[in-house]
């Protein structure tokens, strides 16, 4: 049965103070399982995905939630390593090991589970994930410009709805995409608002507790309790703002390249704890799938689904100019003074684009970028401590420099 989508909710009691919070959003991976739990326990069906190329709205038009399963730590990577080569990026393996030990309570808990052909090693890893795990594959063009491309997504759109039809034995109309997509856009409107935070300078809040409201709204499944939260959080800080709250002016950081999450966050700590302050993130976490809005006005809802998703700016995509024009735009609209790549070990599509990224942000935007590659492990924190210190050092001396 197709559960419509709520127009409408009482108002949930925010904390009242910032720090409590961005607290609640920090625990919102390590809680929502339980409700996740009290959702499929009502007979709501979960459908699990690993990349920000799904389209969310078809899942919510086929009255499912949608989950993240990217897994963020290396505890089941010895696990995957018993079926996939141990140099392959981090995030497949650990995605991999939580899914065969049943160790991830929100892959336990997905019906079903969608991948997508954005890297040669997830669309591998996926084949041998069905053997214990109902899958479903979709076809992600590896170029945007051509119609054929287009056309394509469009039909693996279409594809997608009819298997969720089947498979929940729904009936996913028009309308209820539409519905899907006005409310998908409410969302991503409260996030651009929050995020965009990181633009007032002098900062207001830190990009850890950035991170952390981005990061930890994916894992609340109430829609309209998110955008409210997202939107009095926003208001919040706005008003702490306006009344003389500022931190310390630091040089402001971009943080572009693989997802992060988890174990990686040690990259923030180590820029925020070493003198600089990240006001900005182009990843999948943040920015990059978020920024563009699905075109509400377009008759078909396919068409208008597909010029959004397929305008991602990811690695995995051949000429991938909207990377680079997202990029350009938030450096503007946060004056950053720097950027740093943040690289998961063997991601091959992040690693080959950086060298593309790096002439385009010191040649054409004459900012400067530190490539940092990485993994799950915790052995390279001292390592990232003294190049990310070292990074800083240098803006703070072209800032004293340029004055």
């Amino acid at each position: 049965m197709h559960t419509p989508i709520k127009k409408g909710m009482d108002k949930v009691e925010l904390r009242t103070s910032l720090p409590e919070i961005f607290d609640e959003f920090g625990e919102a991976r390590r809680q929502g399982f339980l409700t996740v739990k009290e959702i499929k326990e009502k007979g709501k069906p979960v459908v699990g995905v690993y990349c920000t190329f799904m389209p969310e709205e078809l899942v919510l038009a086929g009255g499912a939630i949608q989950i993240s399963l990217c897994s963020t730590s290396d505890e089941t990577i010895p696990d995957a390593e018993e079926d996939l080569p141990r140099n392959l990026c981090p995030l497949i393996k650990s995605s991999y090991g939580f899914g065969k030990t049943d160790k991830c309570p929100y892959f336990y808990f997905s019906d079903l589970v969608v991948g997508e052909t954005t890297c040669d090693g997830k669309k591998k890893m996926y084949e041998y994930m069905e053997e214990f795990k109902d899958t479903y594959l979709m076809q992600l063009p590896h170029m945007r410009d051509t119609e054929e491309s287009k056309k394509l997504w469009y039909s693996e759109l279409v594809r997608f709805k009819e298997k969720l039809e089947d498979f929940l034995d729904v009936e996913i109309t028009e309308e209820k995409i539409r519905e899907a997509i006005v409310l998908k856009n409410r969302e991503r409107q409260a996030k651009q608002n929050f995020y965009r935070l990181g633009q007032l300078n002098p900062p207001a809040i830190t990009g850890q507790e950035i991170f952390q409201v981005m990061y930890g709204s994916q894992y609340k499944f109430d829609k309209e309790e998110v955008i409210q939260m997202l939107d009095e959080t926003t208001a919040k800080v706005k008003e702490e703002y306006d009344a003389g709250k500022r931190l310390e002016k630091k040089p402001r950081i971009l943080v572009t390249g693989s997802p992060m999450g988890g174990v990686t966050e040690k990259v923030i700590r180590a820029i925020e704890e070493n003198g600089g302050l990240v006001v900005a993130y182009e990843n999948c976490t943040v920015a990059k799938a978020v920024e563009r809005l699905v075109d509400e006005t377009e008759e078909d809802v396919y068409q208008a689904l597909t010029d959004k998703y397929i305008n991602i700016g990811c690695a995995c995509m051949s000429n991938n100019q909207p990377r680079k024009e997202l990029l350009s735009q938030m450096i503007d609209d946060y004056q950053v003074d720097g950027v740093i790549d943040m690289v998961l070990q063997n991601c091959i599509p992040f690693s080959v684009e950086s060298l593309k990224i790096k002439r385009f942000l010191n040649e054409e935007k004459h900012t400067p970028y530190m490539y940092l590659e990485t993994d799950y492990s915790t052995s390279d924190i001292e390592q990232i401590n003294t190049r990310v210190t070292a990074f800083i050092e240098m803006l703070e001396e072209e800032a004293v420099c340029t004055q």
